[in-house]
C-alpha cells in the first residue's frame, strides 16, 4: 500500500478531473499502475484503488463504460479512438488491467 501521484494512473487533466467530481470511479489501462490499497489525494480528499483486475477489452460492458465517464460501450469505443489521435482499434482479446477507485 503506498500513496501515488493521481496522474500516474489517471492519463490527463479530464480523467483526474472526473474521478475527483465523482464522475469517474474506474480506468482500464494497458499496464497495472496501481495496487490494490494504494491511496491518493484530489481536491482534500483521499481515495483508493480497491480493485485491480486482469481483463480483456472484449469482458467491457455498458457499466464499466459508464464507470469510465462515458454513456454506453459504443461511446467508450469512439472515445478511445479521438483519445488514442484515431490510431486506436478495438481488439476484443486485447489485455488490459481494470482499476477502480473509490472516495474514503
Amino acid at each position: 500500500m503506498a500513496t501515488i501521484d493521481p496522474h500516474s494512473l489517471f492519463p490527463n487533466d479530464r480523467t483526474v478531473e472526473a474521478v475527483a467530481a465523482g464522475k469517474m470511479t474506474q480506468i482500464h489501462r494497458g499496464q497495472q499502475y496501481a495496487e490494490e490499497g494504494d491511496t491518493f489525494e484530489l481536491d482534500g480528499e483521499t481515495f483508493e484503488v480497491v480493485d485491480v483486475t486482469e481483463r480483456t477489452l472484449g469482458d467491457m460492458t455498458d457499466e464499466d463504460a459508464r464507470r469510465e465517464g462515458s454513456e454506453d460501450l459504443d461511446s467508450y469505443k469512439e472515445r478511445m479512438v479521438r483519445a488514442h489521435g484515431g490510431n486506436f482499434e478495438w481488439n476484443d482479446d486485447a489485455e488490459v488491467i481494470r482499476h477502480r477507485v473509490a472516495k474514503q
